[in-house]
């Protein structure tokens, strides 16, 4: 069917009205960023007065952003790596394999995502100081405990894509293996998987994405020590001052990895989340 004028002109709108909702509010970021602190705190300009750079100087020392730098990456990238890491063994038995109670673990995978986050906040904090206490192993307020956390709501969610993903595979692949003589690891690891990487790929972004932006658990779970970005940008909100155009820098600076990483990884994130919603 061909699109007609309405319908053409329909779209080109809907589509600039969306460019526009995006774009403008990383214009004022981009432009907040380059002003100095008067300016922002004034009335709203579209265009600095005073172009600088200084607050992109100043962001690093008013609150410690490199330390809340290298824990968001370190808490964020291993969450990830061991999520995916077990998700892969669980999504391949669930997949492949019929077994007594599979059917009621996959349906308590999936009910997890019913419940909200804050429901789980208080259990593991009362787990973490108590579990310290008694054995001396400090979860509370560190890097360790913060990862535990994140495995609890993203490990769930990585399994079911999985097992969607795993699903799409045909299982004539696992017979061809078979008949060569590999056992399910090497069927795993050399067949399913180098089939499975886009699959693999969406859920490495989706369960490092939700550690990076995670708030509610990282407000409670860490110090200043352990502190990552997401609670750690708040530091720029003093009881006298907020320091609107350091945020704004800060929060450009944090973001360009994750932007950078998202754009390479795009074409496997959309083939692998399309892929695994569909059986």
């Amino acid at each position: 069917m061909r699109e007609t004028a309405g319908e053409r002109w329909g779209r080109r709108i809907v589509l600039t009205l969306l460019t526009l909702f995006v774009v403008i509010p990383l214009y004022v970021m981009v432009t907040s960023a380059a002003k100095p602190l008067q300016d922002v705190q004034n009335g709203f300009t579209w265009w600095p007065s005073r172009p600088t750079l200084q607050p992109f100087i100043d962001m690093w020392s008013t609150v410690p952003l490199a330390r809340y730098l290298v824990n968001s990456l370190v808490v964020s990238s291993i969450a990830a790596v061991c999520s995916v890491a077990v998700a892969i063994f669980a999504a391949f038995a669930v997949s492949r394999y019929r077994f007594r109670g599979r059917g009621v673990f996959s349906v308590t995978v999936l009910s997890t995502q019913m419940f909200p986050g804050i429901l789980f906040l208080l259990p593991l904090f009362l787990i973490y100081v108590n579990l310290g206490n008694a054995t001396g192993i400090e979860l509370y307020a560190s890097r360790t405990g913060l990862i535990i956390t994140y495995l609890t709501f993203s490990l769930p969610f990585s399994i079911w894509m999985l097992v969607g993903y795993f699903d799409s595979i045909p299982r004539g692949l696992d017979e061809a293996a078979q008949v060569d003589g590999a056992g399910p690891l090497r069927t795993l690891f050399q067949v399913i998987l180098p089939a499975a990487v886009p699959g693999v790929v969406a859920v490495t972004v989706y369960a490092f994405m939700t550690a990076w932006g995670e708030v509610l658990f990282a407000s409670v779970m860490t110090d200043e020590g352990s502190r990552t970005l997401a609670v750690g940008l708040q530091g720029y909100s003093t009881q006298f001052n907020v320091y609107w155009n350091q945020i704004m820098a800060a929060s450009l600076v944090v973001s360009i990895p994750v932007v950078v990483g998202f754009l390479a990884l795009q074409r496997y994130f959309v083939a692998g989340l399309t892929a695994g919603a569909v059986k």
